[in-house]
């Protein structure tokens, strides 16, 4: 498989959307947000995406640099995932999209078709949760 940075857009607006493009991912990092989960506990946050897929964009997001996953050698064996600081910064970026979400459904007079997107923490909290932690 080729090194996904040399896959990434030198634009980088085009390099941020192509990093968090896709249904589930910033989903799934919204959650992480809240701190470290198990792949089971992250699955029961989003019953209608498939294990194989939550892997994929899991995965794909660890390539990145903006989810970490930690395996403890016990048996059973657990892993958990996290946002890492760099995935973290990506609060901010998504309460805007949710902003502009809203907006958008406010200017095509869908509003009642949205719900709310409770804000997530500050990326600083969340920096410090991240670091109590590691």
């Amino acid at each position: 498989m080729a090194d996904p940075i040399k896959r990434l857009p030198l634009l980088p607006a085009e390099r941020a959307l192509k990093v968090i493009a896709g249904r589930w991912k910033p989903i799934i990092l919204y959650h992480l947000f809240g701190g470290a989960l198990r792949l089971s506990k992250l699955h029961r946050c989003m019953p209608t995406i498939s294990q194989k897929v939550l892997i994929q964009q899991l995965r794909e997001m660890e390539e990145h640099g903006i989810v970490h996953r930690e395996i403890f050698r016990q048996v059973p064996p657990r892993v958990d995932y996290s946002a890492t600081p760099l995935g973290l910064s990506l609060g901010p970026v998504l309460l805007a999209l949710c902003d502009w979400g809203r907006r958008h459904a406010q200017e095509l007079d869908e509003i009642d078709r949205v719900i709310e997107c409770p804000a997530p923490p500050t990326v600083h909290s969340m920096a410090a949760q991240h670091t109590l932690s590691v």
